[in-house]
Formats: structure tokens, sequence, C-alpha cells
């Protein structure tokens, strides 16, 4: 693997959870390697995902998006694995900016487990944020990372 982007220090990145429903979205800082969860989007209809992921990118000014990828605990591919793909070469052309991908397996299991041991807020049901929650694992995995490259 290559390494980060020259300047990529102390970069903005978002991260994003990919599902044919929803979308969560995290926001992280590379140089403290934390990042929050910011928002799930719905999948569909299509026009308004893109316009509020356009939105995000102008809001945050990200150096690159980091985008999990799921597998089968054996290594191998799930269904969701070629749309996810196809989500990261559709990033990757509409706003040209590099776009990574870190395995993503577990993460939402992962996220349910953080929500329950840190949930301050006793009205917000973890169906609501589970996939931001689990956006911003993706988005630390990846930051936790010693190198990083281009899907």
């Amino acid at each position: 693997m290559a390494e980060a982007p020259p300047g990529s220090r102390g970069a903005t990145y978002l991260g994003f959870d990919f599902g044919e429903r929803n979308i969560g979205v995290a926001v992280g800082q590379s140089v403290t390697g934390t990042a929050a969860p910011l928002r799930t989007l719905r999948a569909q209809p299509t026009a308004q995902l893109w316009a509020a992921i356009a939105e995000l990118i102008a809001q945050w000014q990200p150096a690159g998006l980091v985008v999990g990828l799921s597998h089968q605990q054996d290594g191998s591919e799930n269904p969701i694995t070629a749309p996810t793909l196809r989500f990261c070469r559709q990033l990757e052309g509409r706003y040209l900016l590099p776009v990574y991908t870190v395995d993503e397996t577990l993460t939402t299991a992962e996220s349910r487990t953080h929500f329950y041991q840190r949930r301050r807020r006793k009205s917000v049901e973890f169906e609501q944020v589970k996939d931001e929650m689990a956006a911003q694992l993706i988005l630390q995995t990846w930051f936790s990372l010693d190198k990083a490259s281009p899907r």
C-alpha cells in the first residue's frame, strides 16, 4: 500500500458506511485520528443523496473520502460489495477526491456496543444513529492504519 497523500497530516476526511437504504457519514481529523458521527443519509432518491453529499463536501472540504468495504468473515465478497465499489467510483468521479476503502466487517455490531456504553440521551435510539456511528468506526479504523492507498 502507498503512503497517505502528502499534506494529509492534519487533514479532514469524510467516512461513509454504505448501505442500499441508508448511508452513514462521519467526519474526522487525521492529526488526532478521531472521528465523529455526522448524519445518516437516505440512499434514495439518488438526486437528493448526491446533493447532500455535495453539501457535506463543500462544508468540510475533505482531503479524501473513506468508504467501508464489507466482506464475509472468510474474506469473500458480500452481496453489498459490488454496489459499494460502484458508490466509491461515483464519489471519485463526481467530487474528484481520492477515495479510500477499509474493511468494515462487524462495524455495525461494534457501534451497537459503543452506543449502549456511551449513550447519554435516552431519547435517541440505536436504529437512528447506527449508520453514522458505523461510519465513525470506519474512519477511525482507517486513521489507525499505518498506510492507506486509494481504492
